[in-house]
């Protein structure tokens, strides 16, 4: 929780500048949605990551050794033993190249779809725009599907890039820790120990089951929000 919500902040928030920018600069194109949400994702990576890999650490931990008592004493032990801010930040490079394309699909994905069922089948999945009139809006249940689709297309592409950043994560807690120095021997190593089937995309039927209610829930919200705030989420009848 202490992570999420700059996270979801961050992006949410840079998404909308960086649309409004790219618009400004380029015009209105498919490139320039995809762009804007790759650079939100990866700017909320940024900012966040060392929360990330202090829960992976955390969660990875057994009973009888415990290494980290909370959140203050593993960033502590990180900073002080473990080498520094390179510590906090392991596993930056392949989390940032797998962000890319997981928040920029997630974003274009949704924000195609969305304009597919409101130009296509408004009076279906669209509804009347309370503060622009004759302007139509997605109704919730559209919501919904938009962001789990987009959620669960963006996961597929990118999940062998996020198998890589967990392993990187955790190779200091391993006595194997140099196998995994880098995101391309780490996915090397997966694929030469479990294959591409069980090792990049294992756990990924598991992992739909996580992430696609939780992105249709957080594109629900977002464009909720964004009609409550008077922000632009309509499409003209």
């Amino acid at each position: 929780m202490v992570r999420i919500f700059p996270y979801a902040a961050t992006q949410f928030a840079s998404y909308e500048q960086y649309k409004v920018y790219l618009r400004k600069r380029f015009g209105s194109h498919h490139w320039t949605k995809l762009l804007a949400g790759s650079l939100a994702g990866m700017t909320a990576v940024l900012l966040t990551y060392p929360l990330d890999v202090i829960r992976a650490r955390l969660a990875f931990q057994v009973a009888g050794e415990v290494i980290y008592t909370g959140v203050v004493d593993a960033f502590r032990v990180m900073i002080t033993r473990e080498g520094g801010f390179r510590a906090l930040y392991k596993g930056i490079v392949p989390t940032m190249i797998g962000m890319a394309p997981y928040a920029g699909l997630s974003f274009y994905s949704f924000e195609t779809l969305k304009a597919m069922m409101l130009e296509y089948f408004p009076e279906i999945f669209g509804r009347p725009c309370p503060d622009h009139e004759g302007d139509v809006v997605l109704v919730i249940s559209a919501k919904l599907f938009c962001g789990g689709l987009a959620g669960a297309l963006a996961q597929t592409i990118s999940y062998p890039l996020d198998v890589a950043r967990r392993k990187m994560q955790l190779a200091l807690m391993l006595p194997e820790s140099h196998k995994f120095s880098t995101w391309y021997t780490t996915i090397l190593v997966v694929v030469q120990e479990h294959g591409i089937r069980h090792g990049l995309f294992r756990g990924l039927t598991l992992n739909y089951l996580k992430v696609t209610p939780m992105v249709a829930v957080s594109f629900s919200v977002y464009e909720t929000m964004k009609q409550f705030l008077g922000l632009e989420t309509w499409a003209e009848s």
